[in-house]
């Protein structure tokens, strides 16, 4: 691990906890919107309501979360696989070109002797 990257970790943890609040935030407000359109609740009823409302949201939330970061540790993997078979492509191209050359070379130079 470089040194580098533990500020870089530090944001993006920072960021993710920041993502996660205005997630809650969101929530709690969209649960207080449901609630009011029933205005017939008691505050009680009310406030069990929010609490289920926000739980599932959260659960929602966490589970898409989840199937996200599995889908870009999935991408991440298929994507090393193909620099890794692209940079072997490119370095045996390489060696090929130069091998070329380099028997041109000597191919002419026995030529002109």
């Amino acid at each position: 691990m470089r040194p580098d990257d533990d500020p870089v970790r530090g944001l993006a943890q920072l960021e993710g906890h920041l993502l996660w609040n205005a997630e809650l935030t969101d929530a709690r407000v969209r649960a207080d919107r449901f609630t009011e359109a029933l205005p017939w609740l008691t505050t009680a009823q009310r406030e069990d309501v929010e609490r289920v409302y926000v739980a599932d949201r959260v659960a929602a939330s966490r589970a898409t979360l989840i199937r996200i970061r599995a889908r870009a540790v999935e991408l991440r993997g298929e994507y090393e696989e193909r620099y890794r078979r692209l940079r072997a492509r490119c370095v045996m191209g390489a060696v090929l070109a130069v091998g070329a050359a380099s028997g041109t070379c000597t191919a002419l130079n026995c030529l002109t002797r």
